[in-house]
């Protein structure tokens, strides 16, 4: 007698590994891609370093790992880190390697020749349009040097707006898809406050996002300004709150974990989202805050950049300027402390344009991606 054995085979996950020089605690747009990667049928690790004050590691639906370094800051930093991070990859198997902007894209380069694996690269900004980059001659031109070498040799990429995809195309001919840094829609109704009418900024406090001009605009705008984030423009930061006399106006939070983040947002009147237009990143780049702005119904103070012109068409959700004088930034605020049906007009299209700018929408052209990547 015979018996047939029938054996079943389940398909193998495609495993990717995605670097970034962060610590991973605060990275929402990475905790989102690698969240519905992994959903979704794929392997992923998430790569990044550890700092002396991160926070114990979440728990995520995908693998996270995080890389010591003696190093810190500047080209040490970067010269330690990415070599540690090219053999921690050597030794590890994967089918593709994500590089997340500039400085983490040669480890990546290389091992994908190595290990003859697909290659992508995730823009989150034009990082040779970045200010603290432009205005330092010699460190332009060896990111540059960097970019014009290794973008190139990568097949696949996305960004987070047009403009910045245009611009890659533009420099090396290369086409680079639009994943737009929304956030994930949430079920439950939004907690607002409209008696506390304080001013929100959230993100990065690093240079070109017109501290110079909003901190000395405090002196007479009528409300208070809270500031929730880290960042390499953060002494400077300091050095002028006191120089302008309004430490009594301000309140520094520091970096916060999302969800605390998520609840002061909705608590706050104005989001605030100004931006120099030195460094061509800051002109064309879509920031995370814009939108997290709209999901929290906050109404915002932006810019009259492309990007904002555009979504600002399809609704209505922020005032835009082109000012950003400490006059001009005063005037245009205390306008719209004082304006409550234009504060309730861009406040009910930030409900409406939410459900439309969303990572379930979003997402789907995540995964489209993806798929045309490990099709091809």
């Amino acid at each position: 007698m015979h018996i047939c054995k029938t054996l079943f085979f389940l398909p193998v996950l495609k495993k990717i590994f995605f670097t970034v020089t962060n610590d991973l605690t605060y990275d929402q747009r990475m905790h989102r891609i690698c969240t519905t990667l992994s959903e979704n049928g794929y392997d992923v690790t998430l790569v990044g370093r550890k700092l002396s004050s991160s926070l114990p590691l979440s728990h995520q639906k995908f693998n996270q790992q995080r890389i010591n370094c003696w190093f810190k800051k500047g080209k040490w930093f970067y010269a330690e880190y990415n070599a540690r991070l090219f053999f921690y990859l050597l030794y590890h198997r994967m089918d593709a390697i994500c590089a997340i902007d500039l400085d983490t894209i040669l480890p990546c380069l290389y091992i994908s020749k190595w290990k003859r694996i697909k290659r992508i690269y995730d823009a989150h900004e034009l990082f040779t349009g970045l200010k603290e980059v432009v205005i330092r001659p010699s460190v332009y031109k060896k990111w540059k040097t960097i970019e014009g070498k290794a973008v190139p040799q990568f097949k696949w990429g996305y960004t987070v707006s047009q403009g910045i995809a245009g611009e890659f195309k533009k420099r090396y001919g290369a086409t680079f898809e639009t994943i737009r840094n929304v956030p994930v829609l949430k079920k439950e109704e939004l907690v607002t406050n409209t008696q506390d009418r304080f001013i929100l900024y959230q993100g990065a406090v690093n240079e070109a996002r017109a501290f110079e001009w909003l901190i000395p605009a405090m002196k007479e705008i009528n409300s208070k300004l809270v500031i929730c984030g880290d960042g390499n423009f953060m002494p400077k930061l300091k050095e002028l709150i006191i120089a302008n006399k309004v430490q009594d106006k301000i309140e520094l939070k520091g970096m916060l974990p999302p969800d605390e983040l998520w609840h002061i947002a909705q608590q706050a009147y104005i989001g605030i989202a100004l931006a120099e237009n030195t460094g061509l990143n800051q002109y064309l780049a879509l920031p995370n805050k814009f939108f997290d702005y709209v999901h929290a119904g906050l109404p915002q103070l932006t810019m009259n950049y492309p990007e904002y012109v555009q979504l600002n068409r399809e609704y209505e959700v922020a005032v835009l300027t082109g000012d950003l004088s400490p006059q001009g930034i005063a005037k245009t605020l205390n306008n719209l402390l004082a304006d409550d049906v234009l504060i309730t007009k861009l406040r009910n299209n930030c409900l409406a344009a939410r459900r439309e700018w969303c990572w379930q929408n979003e997402e789907k052209k995540l995964l489209a991606f993806y798929q045309s990547v490990f099709n091809s």
